[in-house]
């Protein structure tokens, strides 16, 4: 099995369109596929129960099917961070806890390809002494970026692949996705910030996402490949 974990630039980088994009993709080399969000904030009651719209997209590309529960164990209903929605629910997060119960799903849900997904960035606090980044840790799992393509993102980009590498884990390899439309008007000076990115992240690039008037999976994947992971 292949599993990875992803991090983003910066909250709405484009992590979900990857991930289910990068799902697909397997999806269509006839894979069986898992995708997880193990924490996330932002959700809306359906039917008496809370669901993300982020775990639910990831959920329709796990193949075989998976219960929503399985992607998503936490889920809050504020679109806070993840660690002050945590508080408000009086439900506190902690590493251990979190890697135990994922550490459970794979090795009881064995998948050719798995991804799990974090929330925002590679900082961003589970609780006042632990991140994402130290969940990431304790799964010891290589490590796919995705840069939300934007001015800025340069910096944002090389910091967070700095940290992923000195915190002792592989960067596995990015993705880009175009965040602001206005950033990739200037076909010279896009690819000029692309060739810099690939130059100084020193990973794969798994594809460039254009901004996409419908960002879904199926549009996505058209965009990404597998074959350097």
């Amino acid at each position: 099995m292949s599993a990875f974990f992803i991090t983003g630039t910066d909250t709405d980088a484009g992590k979900t369109l990857v991930t289910s994009g990068l799902l697909y993709t397997a999806r269509q080399q006839q894979l069986s596929t898992l995708g997880l969000k193990p924490v996330a904030s932002g959700s809306e009651r359906i039917n008496g129960h809370l669901r993300n719209s982020d775990a639910l997209a990831l959920q329709q590309q796990s193949v075989p099917a998976v219960d929503y529960a399985m992607v998503n164990p936490i889920t809050f209903e504020p679109a806070i961070a993840p660690h002050l929605a945590a508080i408000e629910a009086g439900q506190p997060l902690e590493v251990s806890a979190i890697s135990r119960l994922l550490s459970e799903t794979l090795s009881q849900t064995a998948r050719d390809f798995t991804l799990i997904e974090g929330a925002g960035g590679w900082r961003v606090p589970l609780n006042e002494q632990q991140d994402f980044a130290d969940l990431a840790i304790a799964l010891e799992l290589p490590v796919i970026l995705v840069v939300g393509l934007k001015l800025g993102c340069l910096n944002h980009a090389r910091l967070t692949a700095e940290a992923i590498r000195a915190d002792g884990l592989v960067l596995a390899g990015w993705a880009g996705s175009v965040v602001d439309a206005a950033f990739a008007a200037d076909k010279t000076r896009f690819e000029a910030n692309i060739a810099h990115l690939n130059a100084k992240l020193d990973a794969p690039c798994l594809g460039i996402i254009p901004h996409l008037a419908t960002p879904d999976a199926a549009t996505a994947h058209r965009y990404l490949s597998l074959e350097s992971l």
